[in-house]
């Protein structure tokens, strides 16, 4: 088995935590900073400082695990792997348009890089369907906690995956 060279993956928890399941990734990624991951993982915890992510994203990254509430319909508690289309975030910003780097959703945060110096990586997300969010609730759901550490496993087979050169490939 030969590895021609490490790949680097960012795992990013993301999201407000002071809104109820919004918080889901950052519980994520503080857990996972307590496990041993693979060399040439690093985990952090972004909550909602999207500038942040963005400025670590463009330090070079292979590939990106992004950890993130999604509303897709399910039952809350349901998770998901998504891969989102390069497409979907290649959209240039306007001019004009305004980008809080308070309020960047990983999307938008995707859509920065790329404007300011594109980002080729793969990028994956781990993401939960949220209950209801409840405006200023501390604390996840009690359907959202009791997959946090399933999601953690999800997490590492990611890891695992973006760490073969299969991955990549198209």
């Amino acid at each position: 088995m030969s590895h021609d060279y490490e790949k680097q993956i960012l795992v990013a928890g993301v999201g407000n935590a002071w809104l109820q399941d919004d918080g889901f990734g950052s519980e994520v990624a503080q857990r996972l900073e307590n496990r041993e991951l693979p060399s040439g993982a690093r985990v952090m915890d972004f909550g909602s400082g999207g500038l942040d992510l963005a400025y670590e994203i463009m330090r070079g990254y292979h590939a990106l695990v992004l950890i993130d509430v999604s509303q897709q319909g399910g039952e809350p508690g349901t998770l998901y792997v998504l891969e989102p289309d390069p497409e979907d975030y290649a959209r240039p910003i306007e001019d004009g348009e305004m980008i809080s780097p308070h309020g960047m959703d990983p999307q938008t945060v995707l859509r920065f890089v790329n404007a300011v110096g594109g980002f080729h990586g793969k990028v994956v997300v781990v993401a939960c369907e949220p209950g209801p969010l409840e405006d200023l609730s501390v604390g996840l759901s009690p359907e959202v906690e009791a997959v946090v550490e399933r999601a953690i496993q999800v997490v590492l087979e990611q890891i695992a995956e973006l760490q073969t050169d299969a991955a990549y490939r198209s």
